[in-house]
């Protein structure tokens, strides 16, 4: 079996001569001829090597892993064919469909060019599926995100354990956007929708009356909602306020800079929906 074995490898890199085409550790060969000279000593390591073949016009290489049994050709050789080309469930079919060919055989004999010829004949209609499949995957992973922003308006914002919780929470939830501080109040948050949603829950318990969502946007993207955010953290906004210093925190916020604001961030439609004015700026 072994000097069959010998033959069969010698006559398969006579037809695959060039180099990477047959993989074969360089002391396979002479370790079999060496039992063949003295074979009261131990049993060689059964032969193992690989052969790449080009499959189709595109040439996609499918490569053939092949173990011979010390017993081969008289039992079955183990084979294994394998591309980067193919998804799993395509190779697992092709090599269900090269076991039964080989299955299909007569016994005792040689195959291994038998299983490289079968391997180059038909792996076509399994790349192509794979593609296929590959495509249709593609397609499927493409799943649309929704950025949610919301417009939150209260009478004021002054409290410090308040703004302490709007700060945690928005951090928590991985939302940007901003926090006006004084009278008014104004809140932005945008992010994925359920932290939002989430954010708005915690910051109006217990009981947060003077408070209100004026406006929410829904914006879809196939990216991530990262690229359509206007705020790449959450701010704390304050400007320069105005009013009766002789009140403890009253004061009002300048909404002349507030709305300056809002258009340097592509926002500027939106003063007139929290305040029901139209913002203009000083000439």
């Amino acid at each position: 079996c072994l000097e069959l074995q010998l033959l069969e490898l010698e006559m398969l890199l006579t037809m695959y001569p060039k180099k990477g085409e047959i993989n074969l550790d360089e002391d396979a060969v002479p370790s079999v001829q060496r039992y063949l000279r003295n074979t009261s000593g131990a049993l060689p390591p059964q032969l193992e090597f690989s052969i790449t073949v080009d499959v189709g016009e595109a040439e996609v290489k499918v490569e053939l892993q092949v173990l011979l049994p010390h017993m081969y050709p008289h039992v079955a050789p183990q084979l294994f064919a394998r591309s980067d080309a193919l998804r799993r469930q395509q190779q697992s079919r092709l090599n269900t469909g090269l076991a039964s060919h080989i299955s299909s055989l007569d016994s005792d004999q040689m195959c291994i060019y038998e299983a490289v010829q079968w391997v180059k004949d038909n792996s076509l209609p399994y790349l192509e599926d794979s593609k296929i499949s590959l495509e249709s995957a593609s397609k499927e992973v493409i799943v649309k995100e929704t950025l949610h922003r919301m417009w939150i308006y209260s009478h004021h914002i002054y409290r410090q354990e308040l703004r302490k919780k709007i700060f945690d929470s928005a951090k928590k939830l991985n939302l940007t956007g901003f926090c006006l501080t004084g009278k008014p109040g104004v809140i932005c948050v945008e992010g994925h929708q359920e932290h939002c949603e989430e954010f708005w829950r915690v910051i109006r318990y217990p009981n947060w009356k003077h408070i209100s969502c004026k406006h929410v946007e829904n914006i879809e993207t196939e990216g991530s909602v990262d690229n359509l955010r206007l705020f790449h953290a959450f701010k704390d906004l304050q400007f320069q306020a105005h009013g009766d210093y002789g009140l403890r925190n009253d004061y009002h916020m300048d909404l002349g800079q507030f709305l300056e604001f809002l258009k340097q961030h592509q926002s500027g439609h939106i003063f007139q929906i929290l305040f029901g004015v139209k913002g203009k700026l000083p000439e």
